[in-house]
């Protein structure tokens, strides 16, 4: 996966919209315009504070289904990933949580959007919705069969889950990648909010063996200059919320100090390897 090709950079800063509820969720307000008007808001202030892209989540649509979304859901999610790709000019990506990649890559495949996250691309995770299974396998030849050339952006050993199988996080790496065929990986702390370690970052980038690797939660102005010594890319959210709180919309201001202290972190991530190949 060439960032640079898509973000036009090789550090992107993906910035998160979280929608209202949409139809048929438990919060569901009945008016699809509002859903759309607060899209818009925190798209603009995100492509104004200078993200490098943005992902669309139907996030307060909790609780979540663990696979297949309603359809109604589908419908509203291409309709406003269509509106904010006409408002804004940066790579725009979907997730359907919690785990509907198939209807997330349909999407983003009708609106010619660039990537999707998924939560789940191979092995199984004890959630609060239950197990679920990644199926790699499937999505994979839908790809294919859509003609698509939509990146798949993979969590490892997700937020909010825990792993049937082996929790070894090299082995989860190479296996989302080498056998999932992830364009990207993504590493997250155990909730939404929480920081994955540097540690496990590392361990992360060194398995990827060149795949990208983004910060999936937890990231803030405060720890980016660490964190992103071993990532690639960042997805970010709650820290550009209005004083922090998830369920607040962007703010702008927060925005352009958190990509002010990530765009001073990567010379000083770029310093280090030179220092590091000089040495060696």
């Amino acid at each position: 996966m060439d960032l640079n090709q898509i973000f036009k950079t090789p550090n992107p800063i993906i910035g998160v919209v979280h929608l209202l509820p949409l139809p048929t969720s438990p919060r569901w307000g009945g008016s699809l315009k509002a859903v759309i008007d607060r899209a818009e808001q925190e798209a603009t202030a995100l492509s104004a504070g200078g993200v490098n892209g943005i992902i669309v989540e139907n996030f307060f649509d909790a609780p979540f289904t663990k696979n297949q979304v309603d359809p109604a859901v589908v419908s509203a999610m291409t309709l406003i990933v269509q509106r904010l790709m006409n408002l804004v000019t940066l790579p725009v990506g979907i997730n359907v949580l919690r785990n509907d990649a198939h209807s997330a890559i349909a999407i983003a495949s009708c609106v010619q959007a660039h990537f999707i996250r998924v939560n789940v691309l191979t092995g199984v995770m004890a959630t609060d919705q239950g197990l679920i299974e990644g199926e790699a396998h499937q999505l994979l030849r839908y790809r294919r069969e859509l003609g698509s050339n939509v990146k798949i952006l993979a969590d490892v050993l997700v937020k909010h889950g825990r792993p049937l199988g082996s929790p070894n996080l090299t082995t989860a790496v190479q296996e989302t990648i080498e056998r999932g065929l992830a364009d990207g990986v993504i590493l997250s702390g155990w909730a939404t909010g929480s920081p994955p370690t540097l540690e496990d970052l590392e361990l992360a980038s060194a398995a990827a063996n060149g795949t990208p690797v983004f910060i999936g939660s937890g990231a803030s102005w405060e720890n980016i200059s660490t964190l992103m010594q071993a990532a690639d890319g960042v997805i970010v959210s709650s820290s550009l919320k209005r004083h922090g709180r998830i369920e607040q919309p962007i703010d702008p201001i927060r925005v352009s100090q958190f990509v002010e202290a990530t765009r001073r972190s990567v010379p000083a991530k770029s310093e280090q390897k030179s220092v590091s190949s000089v040495s060696l």
